[in-house]
């Protein structure tokens, strides 16, 4: 078994994440309005809020998968970008006063705090309408492939099985009991179902078949979980340098958690165990899956 202390796995790992996050900013760059395009502040809030120095997990997954399955990166390019924009539309919106009311991301300022909440809002709803506009334009992949990932996104952006269902189930949990089994769904679907979404995309656009779709959507389900518990964990442990948010927010909201539902110690356990059924699942891929088993190791052993 390869793990994150094999230095042959390391440094190619670290390459590959180097070379997506350099290849989407790039992307993201070309297609994101300049600030000095109307409307202004608008624009501005974006850019801020997108080049804040994401790790931009979600095209590293995405693009991962999609090369397991021989797909081109151009023709991975796009999708990755705007499941980017997805996702930072949700961060705005997640640190607005009315949600976590949070003043720090990525470390600096949140973008309601540099920008008020207004355009903040805007921004959010900016980039959530031009994650849609960059796919269905992409002539790079075919009309039923486009039409085949807005849904995935779209679902897994929205309700009743999405982030915003999500969002709205972990708001109503705080100060209140929450079992195991409720915990977990709420963060399949706040965190996992768009984590679910990239790598499908990956697929969907490589012509993965059914059956390989099915592998990857239960391998990234429970990198979803993982992500999720590791999160938790750094809310816990990590500093604000190294965290870039506030740290302990979960806590001073009364955030249903891993660790405030089974401990420290109970939360690493389970993040070593869905862990292992991460890396068990691709077992049934015949691809090479040295990249998918490397992005399971780097998440559990992630320091912010």
């Amino acid at each position: 078994m390869t793990t994150p202390s094999d230095k042959s796995l390391e440094t190619p790992l670290r390459d590959y994440l180097t070379e997506t996050q350099t290849l989407i900013d790039a992307e993201l760059d070309r297609l994101l309005p300049a600030e000095s395009v109307a409307p202004t502040q608008v624009h501005a809030a974006i850019r801020w809020s997108v080049f804040a120095g994401g790790k931009r997990f979600r095209p590293v997954l995405m693009r991962a998968v999609g090369l397991c399955f021989d797909a081109s990166t151009d023709s991975l390019l796009h999708t990755a970008c705007a499941l980017e924009m997805i996702h930072t539309y949700s961060l705005i919106h997640d640190d607005l006063p009315s949600m976590d009311d949070d003043d720090l991301r990525r470390g600096r300022a949140t973008c309601h705090i540099r920008f008020g909440e207004a355009i903040a809002i805007l921004a959010g709803d900016a980039l959530q309408t031009l994650a849609f506009k960059t796919i269905s334009e992409d002539e790079r992949l075919s009309a039923e492939q486009r039409v085949r990932l807005v849904a995935e996104i779209a679902n897994a952006a929205g309700t009743p099985r999405g982030m915003v269902a999500g969002q709205a189930q972990d708001l109503e949990a705080e100060s209140c009991e929450v079992a195991s089994d409720e915990l977990e769904e709420i963060h399949r679907l706040k965190t996992g179902a768009l984590i679910s979404a990239a790598a499908r995309c990956g697929a969907i656009i490589a012509d993965a078949s059914d059956a390989e779709l099915s592998v990857v959507s239960d391998y990234a389900g429970q990198l979803g979980l993982l992500f999720q518990i590791t999160d938790d964990l750094l809310d816990v442990t990590a500093s604000v340098e190294t965290l870039g948010k506030t740290p302990g927010k979960d806590i001073r909201a009364a955030k249903a958690t891993y660790p405030n539902l089974h401990g420290l110690d109970g939360a690493r356990e389970l993040a070593q165990q869905v862990h292992t059924r991460a890396r068990a699942t691709l077992d049934q891929l015949n691809r090479p899956t040295d990249s998918l088993h490397a992005i399971a190791d780097y998440i559990l052993h992630r320091s912010a």
